[in-house]
């Protein structure tokens, strides 16, 4: 992890549920047109709508933008996932 990135925290903006701008973006882990999953300081983070379009993405600064309507955010914890990563194999190798 970013130390940089930990320090400064995370916001997310969402604007008229099409426009959506997180901070504290580490990777991009999963990305389509309906889903698009995010690693972040804070943990997980799943995005789920339709159209779904990364218009800015700058890990360095660790900052995303994402275009499309916007159904749900939902946050994946790491502790729920050991830190490891999550689903079966996840649980398996804990």
């Amino acid at each position: 992890m970013n130390d940089d990135l930990a320090n400064l925290g995370q916001n997310i903006i969402l604007e008229d549920r099409s426009k959506l701008s997180i901070s504290g973006v580490e990777q991009v882990d999963n990305f389509n047109e309906n889903t698009i999953s995010l690693g972040t300081v804070r943990g997980g983070i799943t995005i789920k709508g339709e159209d779904l379009n990364i218009s800015k993405l700058n890990l360095e600064d660790g900052n995303v933008i994402i275009d499309g309507t916007i159904n749900s955010i939902t946050y994946i914890n790491k502790e729920a996932t050991g830190g490891k990563g999550g689903g079966f194999l996840g649980k398996m190798f804990k």
